[in-house]
This record gives C-alpha cells, structure tokens and sequence, in this order.
C-alpha cells in the first residue's frame, strides 16, 4: 500500500526528472535551434523513451515554452528588488549591469536567447509570441524606469523614454551576438557599463 512518503518521494523524483530535462532541452535549443531539436535526442540525454519525455512536456512546442519561461525566471530574479519590486530610475541602471554581468557567466543562456529571437522573426516560430511579449516588457519596463528617474531628478526632463529603452535593449542584444563569437575579444559587461556610463552623462539634469 502506498504511503503519503511514498507519494511526496514520487512528486519530488518526477520534479527532478523534469528539471532535468528542460536544463537539457536548453542546451539543445541553444546549440540547434527549435527546427534543428529533436524530442528524440533530448530523451536520449535525459535517460528516457521518448513516450517517457513526452508525460512530463506534451510536445517540442510545449517543451520550449517551459525552457523559455525558465529563462525570463532567472533573469527576472536579477532585477527585482528585495521587497519584489522592480527597480526604477538609476537602480534600474544598476540592475542591468548585474544582469550583463550574470550573463557573461552563463553563456548557453545567451546563446539560447541569441538563437531563438533570431529565429523567432518568422510568423511561424512558436518562440514569436514570446519574443514579442519579451521585447515588449523590457521596453516598457526600461522606460518606467527612466520616466521615475526623471520624476526623482535624477534624469533631465524632456527625453524619450521609449526611444531609450529601445536603444539600451539593442546595445544589450548586439553585445551578445559579437560576445558568442569573439567571448576573448568583447568585453560585454565593461562595454555595456561604458555605455550606460556615456549616456547617462548626456541624460542628467
């Protein structure tokens, strides 16, 4: 007869098993694109049949979506604050820094993220409502940030917060993209923080 230990043990094995498999299913949507991945190989890595894989995530599609939204977890816990707030004005500055800096320590995230939003940009891509919602948030986010570091003070008044956001959030991504080919070359936190560092000069008061 099964006990409630039996039952908890059960839910935390199939926890793990599930854990592993989208730590797995990352890397092989970093290195292969979605097209390029096979629910086939990921069991394989994992030490599953393909029917096994298949309990935990439905299908590749689904399989994705749970890779990218553990993705946004991770980065999101970079950016809130202590209290569960999102950080504004210059702490938001700040908070990006982190985040480029946390980046370059993980590398098939980034290539993950670089990989996917390239792809996304067909109307097919399941990864496109994604992208687009990602893009979308950072933007609005970004510019709420600058609107309260104007409102602080701390920011001169009379800038475009979305044409900033937008300019920020494409630094980040190009960085990126020339960090993967050349990680000794490009320095991508030191640049973004110059970066930041320049335009914050021609944006106080």
């Amino acid at each position: 007869m099964a006990t409630r230990t039996d039952g908890r043990r059960g839910y935390a094995a199939g926890d793990a098993r599930r854990e592993r498999i989208l730590h797995i299913a990352m890397q092989e949507f970093a290195e292969n694109g979605y097209r390029g991945t096979s629910l086939a190989r990921v069991a394989e890595r994992a030490g599953l049949s393909q029917p096994g894989l298949l309990h935990h995530f439905r299908s590749k599609e689904e399989l994705l979506v749970a890779v990218l939204e553990l993705r946004d977890r991770r980065d999101m816990e970079r950016f809130f604050a202590e209290d569960g707030t999102m950080p504004t004005g210059l702490d938001a500055w700040a908070a990006l820094v982190r985040l480029v800096e946390h980046n370059s320590r993980v590398p098939e995230l980034v290539r993950l993220f670089v990989v996917l939003t390239s792809e996304a940009v067909t109307a097919d891509h399941p990864a496109r409502a994604w992208a687009e919602e990602r893009y979308a948030r950072m933007r609005t986010w970004i510019a709420e940030a600058l609107t309260a570091g104007v409102a602080a003070g701390e920011l001169r008044p009379g800038i475009d917060p979305g044409s900033y956001a937008s300019r920020i959030i494409a630094m980040m991504d190009g960085l990126q993209t020339q960090w993967l080919l050349d990680p000794g070359g490009v320095d991508m936190p030191a640049l973004f923080s110059a970066y930041l560092d320049d335009l914050l000069a021609t944006l106080r008061p």
